[in-house]
């Protein structure tokens, strides 16, 4: 398959790696110093996978015609403006590995509607300064059609992609799963910028894992109000926290602050990440966007406020 990557942080990097070396037709659209480094060292991917790969770097949009699958990896910031200057290009299928659940209404006001597929990634990692990748989670990708079908489209993708070595599914329930990670992200990410922690600190600290439990719960209203079910998924069971008595919501936290530390002792957070190289951290988008929502339908959603005001201090 024909794939064009547009972002080569550490998601881009480490889909495209194993996508190259398992023989697809890769493209990475990069800018700036990332794709000199790119061109320059290829996909270095190191942790639970040891590789390098050369693959096409473009740097100028136009000069990507057509592929069969355009995936997005960028951060959540400015996505409109990163994604208009594909507009022309002729493809398949596209999805967003972004963070937040406005990516896919995003990619439909620029590609065909008929395109855009759901998607849930739970892989992690991080670029380096050295310009590797340090690969430290690969729980999975779940890929799925808005419209809650199976198609063969999408079981074509998730068996490519899975034989390549990123663990990926393809699931009927997309949206559930989309929003299910949104919710359990929002209690992980002002803790990770606020304490400057690894993960496994912070949710394993019983302080840490309560302030979680009050930003799912407070973000969790938002997904019933939009009628959207949860479910439990990896990193944090949503519907766990949120439905179970306070010290069992705690302790579910706490458990996975547990399997953080013996599994992936060094994985933080995207978000942490981007404070520590000085780059802009993607809350409007996240974060704020379900402020907005929330206080349109009358939520009180006092922690995520206090939160979201904190993380916009000298941003």
């Amino acid at each position: 398959m024909r794939f064009a990557i547009l972002g080569a942080g550490a998601l881009g990097t480490i889909l495209g790696a194993h996508l190259v070396r398992a023989g697809h037709d890769v493209t990475m659209l990069a800018r700036g110093a990332r794709a000199k480094t790119l061109e320059r060292e290829g996909l270095v991917v190191k942790g639970l996978v040891e590789m390098r790969e050369r693959c096409a770097v473009i740097t100028d949009p136009s000069k990507l015609r057509e592929t069969d699958c355009f995936a997005v990896g960028t951060k959540a910031l400015d996505t409109l403006a990163s994604l208009r200057p594909y507009a022309h290009v002729k493809l398949q299928t596209t999805f967003s590995m972004q963070n937040g659940v406005m990516k896919d209404e995003l990619l439909a006001e620029v590609f065909p509607q008929a395109s855009v597929l759901g998607s849930m990634a739970d892989f992690s990692g991080e670029l380096m300064a050295s310009g590797e990748v340090l690969f430290t989670r690969n729980v999975g990708l779940d890929i799925g059609e808005l419209s809650g079908a199976m198609s063969e489209r999408v079981i074509e993708l998730v068996r490519t992609i899975n034989s390549a070595g990123v663990r990926c599914n393809a699931v009927a329930d997309i949206k559930t799963r989309e929003w299910s990670k949104f919710v359990a992200w929002s209690g992980m990410v002002p803790l990770a910028a606020l304490t400057r922690l690894d993960t496994w600190r912070y949710l394993i600290d019983e302080s840490g894992a309560r302030i979680a439990v009050k930003l799912i719960r407070e973000t969790a209203q938002l997904a019933k109000a939009l009628g959207v079910p949860l479910m439990d998924l990896s990193p944090l069971p949503a519907l766990t926290i949120v439905s179970a008595p306070d010290a069992e919501a705690i302790a579910a936290v706490q458990e996975v602050g547990r399997r953080f530390q013996a599994n992936a002792p060094e994985h933080r957070m995207s978000t942490l990440q981007d404070i520590e190289r000085g780059t802009r951290i993607e809350i409007e988008e996240t974060l704020g966007f379900a402020l907005r929502r929330g206080r349109e339908l009358g939520l009180a959603m006092p922690t995520l406020e206090l939160s979201f005001e904190f993380l916009k201090v000298g941003r």
